[in-house]
């Protein structure tokens, strides 16, 4: 009978080992999600932005995040010079450039 019962723990404990993968299991599947709805679209805007910036050339007309749209008349390693009306230039971080002007 004392061996049946020893067999029996360590069934057990096999057991319980398995279930505790179990309970991460809903975590690993909640970090997965986040990975593919959350983390990887916003590296790919990221990437986007960063080429969007790269490819910038002088006489390319874009709006700032501060809605202020300009032609570029210099570009530096960092910043770039907008002339936003005649003989008017301002400088501004290339990071706040968010689009090309379209139409105008």
């Amino acid at each position: 009978m004392n061996i049946a019962y020893a067999m029996g723990s360590q069934g057990g404990a096999a057991q319980q080992g398995g279930s505790q993968w179990m309970s991460l299991l809903p975590l690993i599947l909640l970090f997965v999600v986040f990975y593919f709805l959350l983390i990887k679209p916003q590296q790919k805007r990221s990437k986007q932005q960063k080429l969007f910036l790269e490819n910038l050339k002088k006489g390319d007309k874009v709006i700032t995040s501060g809605g202020i749209i300009g032609l570029i008349t210099g570009i530096a390693e960092d910043k770039v010079t907008l002339e936003v009306a005649e003989k008017i230039r301002i400088k501004v971080l290339k990071s706040a450039i968010v689009d090309i002007a379209k139409g105008e």
